[in-house]
């Protein structure tokens, strides 16, 4: 259980048909937890409700390493409202060592004025995503942790079974990728950068930039396929290559189709990319 108090906020959620072209806007809410880092330094954590989906491509899209397509089943969890910010990882990198050292300035992308410090981190290992989320627990009290493949696509989705959670395509008014038109969709800007997060429209649980911006570290072993894959939600840490995990999203610098809900793809766990970031979860 959590000892914090809930708080709520409210957003819009935006859905395009398959050229890119706005079909509804609705208003959700969300409910939220926000841990004091130090220096009035935040991190907000959204309510995941727990339930079932099915993981892996949809009807139409082609991607190597996404099938076969299996029911989950999760209990609720919290997810990081943004992909995970140099702010805020200046604030838990300057916390006690608990394996790792840990550069409190290691992005690529520095930001150019204080509004801009909340771009997300990037050029930093799963080893030292890792690091973070044991500092970040230690500091709070509660256990934060990478997420698993599982719970990051059943956040990503919000409750859709489309290619995207805007719809059948994506835009450039939506998400940071190049630019690249997908299907019957429009091209847009190429911003060659990560932008500041939250700058996009949320899904509908509350989360930013699930698609584009930055790659995200996930807790699971690479594996090629999801045969034998676990149907509870849980990280997948038995068979596969445990030196390759897997990253979720896609980036500022991808084509959109490896923004897509359903893509994957394994990094070294020792690899550093200024395309790479994370968020966390908390159980």
């Amino acid at each position: 259980m959590m000892s914090q108090p809930l708080q709520m906020f409210e957003f819009d959620v935006v859905t395009v048909d398959a050229r890119g072209r706005e079909t509804s806007r609705r208003r959700c809410q969300a409910r939220y937890i926000t841990e004091a880092l130090g220096s009035g330094v935040t991190l907000d954590a959204i309510a995941i409700s727990g339930g079932e989906f099915v993981m892996g491509q949809t009807k139409g899209e082609v991607g190597a390493y996404e099938r076969p397509h299996h029911k989950v089943i999760l209990q609720p969890f919290f997810m990081g409202k943004y992909q995970v910010t140099q702010t805020q990882w200046r604030a838990v990198a300057a916390l006690p060592k608990i394996n790792l050292d840990l550069d409190t300035d290691p992005s690529r992308f520095k930001a150019p004025s204080s509004s801009e410090g909340n771009r997300p981190v990037e050029q930093v290992s799963w080893y030292e995503a890792v690091e973070f989320c044991q500092r970040l627990s230690k500091k709070t009290g509660r256990e934060y942790r990478l997420p698993s493949e599982a719970e990051w696509e059943y956040a990503c989705r919000a409750g859709t079974n489309t290619q995207f959670n805007f719809g059948e395509t994506i835009t450039t008014n939506l998400a940071n990728y190049n630019g690249n038109h997908y299907g019957s969709g429009p091209e847009g800007k190429d911003r060659q950068e990560t932008t500041i997060v939250g700058s996009f429209p949320p899904n509908a649980f509350g989360l930013y930039d699930m698609h584009g911006n930055v790659w995200e570290w996930c807790a699971d072993f690479w594996h090629l396929s999801y045969t034998d894959a676990p149907s509870d939600g849980s990280a997948w840490l038995e068979g596969g290559d445990n030196l390759r995990r897997v990253g979720r999203g896609g980036c500022w610098l991808n084509d959109p189709r490896y923004c897509r809900s359903a893509c994957r793809r394994p990094n070294e766990a020792s690899s550093k990319s200024h395309c790479l970031g994370f968020r966390v979860v908390c159980v």
